[in-house]
């Protein structure tokens, strides 16, 4: 019998996020490398090359060099088996971030060291500030020109409303840039001068008042890193492992993943103080990992990974029990069991058949239309995961079938398009048009190619005029305010995929005069309400 409890411990499934450009897919790439599940790293910004990010597998993201899905890679380290969930920077496709942050444990941020802390990265925080997803912040790329480090620090604090601690220091930067000392194992790793691609070595070094620091690093660079640790340990303090765990207490790491440096100190620091999977909170109760019994979660659906066959798979994080290939299990909301005989564990888009998966697993499922985003497996219990809202879209517009011939495939595809949650789709009550809804522009962009590359079909877009997309809770509201409200705004109403009714106010005003005039009629900016 498998040790459950053993297994739960040895995983570790984290996110990492970032604003876009700041080096996240880079960070991913290496923290590869580093566990060795790739002899190379791809090239991730020379789209020209034939080498791309091992995590960028979509054909859009090879031709625009950024993330638009999340990516789930697994590899083994020192013992432990880690989980990555690489999310897209882009703002764009914000959502997807969104639901992924529900499936992991932790979280690592990159920050880029010349642009500091950038909007999209303010948003992704707020979330796991939210739900006290434990962070660990790592400052990228310390080889070009940036920001002060502790200025850095301090911006880290004041606009993301975080407590930090630097577990390593630069010495030096940008063209001064000489090594990083780990405050975290007390040792010194000095970048090579030539071509700074690689680590020279790590010296360990656990008492700075030592002479020899001025003979590794210099006099000049030894008198101000002694300078900056004393105020590192002035100001910051000691770290806390209960605080970081709880949210309260974020470790800084610096480093330049693109040349592979203070990459293997964050991952080394990671793999001991990030949490194991815990437990979590269903709508009907606590669910604890170490359980006996499966459940798990859908948190992303993701069509056509290979192009040459026409596969959906349903993303499935494994919260307790274990899941095993062809036992049946419980798909709550359609109240039927069904068996899979090939569930998948991930490397980017090389998929391998596992046998068995425990808490902080990720599985995909072949999937034939059965699943969306949000739906529970269980062993038989009743049991229902919240946190995967979908949100209010900012665009919107009327989509049109360019190919009377391939409706039927246009169909289809906006279908399973809109399972995955790349954008919502909104039946008009007045006249039945579809309106597709994104958080982004670009995702109109990704859709028309995606439909025409995977489906086969041609759409065109017509702008709609909205502002909001709100979702109607009747629930408590006044019968005959309800009836003359759905009257008057009827050119405004439409279903969403769910079948829940939806508002799309015209314009700010519009919303809040609504507001105003059907008090008891409540209005929500995401679908999960309930």
């Amino acid at each position: 019998m498998v040790n459950l409890e053993k297994e739960i411990k040895r995983r570790r499934t984290f996110g990492i996020i970032s604003h876009p450009d700041a080096g996240k897919t880079t960070l991913t790439e290496k923290l590869l490398l580093f566990g060795g599940a790739i002899q190379e790293a791809g090239a991730v910004k020379s789209n020209k090359i034939k080498k791309t990010a091992t995590s960028d597998f979509m054909e859009i993201e090879r031709q625009r060099g950024i993330s638009v899905a999340t990516s789930v890679l697994a590899f083994l380290y020192k013992g432990k088996k880690i989980n990555i969930l690489d999310t897209p920077g882009h703002k764009d496709f914000a959502e997807d971030t969104f639901r992924t942050l529900s499936a992991v444990d932790s979280v690592i941020v990159v920050i880029d060291v010349a642009k500091g802390v950038e909007e999209q990265t303010e948003k992704l925080v707020e979330v796991c500030r939210m739900r006290q997803i434990p962070m660990i912040i790592f400052i990228n790329k310390l080889d070009r020109e940036g920001k002060d480090a502790f200025d850095l620090l301090d911006e880290v604090e004041q606009k993301l409303g975080l407590r930090v601690i630097p577990l390593s220091f630069p010495i030096g930067m940008g063209y001064d840039f000489k090594g990083i000392y780990n405050i975290y194992e007390k040792n010194i790793n000095l970048f090579s001068g030539d071509n700074k691609k690689n680590i020279e070595e790590t010296i360990a070094f656990d008492d700075l008042n030592n002479a020899e620091l001025e003979e590794i690093i210099g006099s000049s660079a030894a008198e101000t890193l002694r300078e900056n640790l004393e105020l590192v340990e002035g100001v910051y303090g000691d770290f806390d492992l209960q605080d970081y765990l709880d949210g309260k207490l974020q470790p800084v790491f610096f480093g330049s993943a693109l040349n592979n440096f203070g990459v293997r100190e964050l991952l080394d620091c990671f793999v001991n103080i990030a949490p194991a999977p815990h437990s979590k909170m269903a709508e009907e109760r606590l669910v604890h990992a170490s359980e006996k019994e499966l459940s798990g979660f859908v948190f992303k659906i993701h069509a056509n990974m290979d192009p040459k066959h026409r596969d959906r798979l349903a993303f499935v994080k494994i919260v307790s029990g274990t899941f095993e290939r062809n036992k049946p299990y419980l798909h709550v909301r359609h109240n039927k069991r069904l068996k899979f005989s090939s569930p998948n564990a991930f490397f980017a888009q090389k998929k391998e058949i596992v046998d068995m998966s425990y808490p902080g697993d990720i599985v995909g499922l072949h999937d034939t239309g059965n699943f969306k985003i949000g739906d529970t497996l269980t062993e038989g219990e009743q049991l229902h995961y919240r946190g995967i809202p979908s949100f209010s879209p900012e665009h919107f517009r009327y989509i049109n079938n360019a190919d009377p011939l391939k409706a039927k495939q246009l169909y289809k595809g906006i279908d399973q398009l809109m399972d995955e949650g790349v954008a919502q789709l909104f039946t008009l009550n007045l006249n039945g048009r579809k309106v597709i809804g994104t958080v982004g522009a670009l995702q109109y962009e990704v859709i028309q190619y995606r439909l025409e590359h995977e489906y086969g079909a041609k759409c065109t877009y017509e702008n709609f005029a909205a502002h909001k997309a709100c979702w109607v809770d009747s629930r408590e509201s006044d019968a005959d305010e309800l009836a003359e409200f759905e009257r008057v705004k009827h050119r405004y109403l439409a279903t969403d995929k769910q079948g829940q009714l939806v508002f799309l106010a015209d314009s700010a005003f519009s919303l809040q005069m609504t507001i105003d005039k059907y008090p008891s009629v409540k209005l929500h900016y995401s679908s999960e309400f309930a």
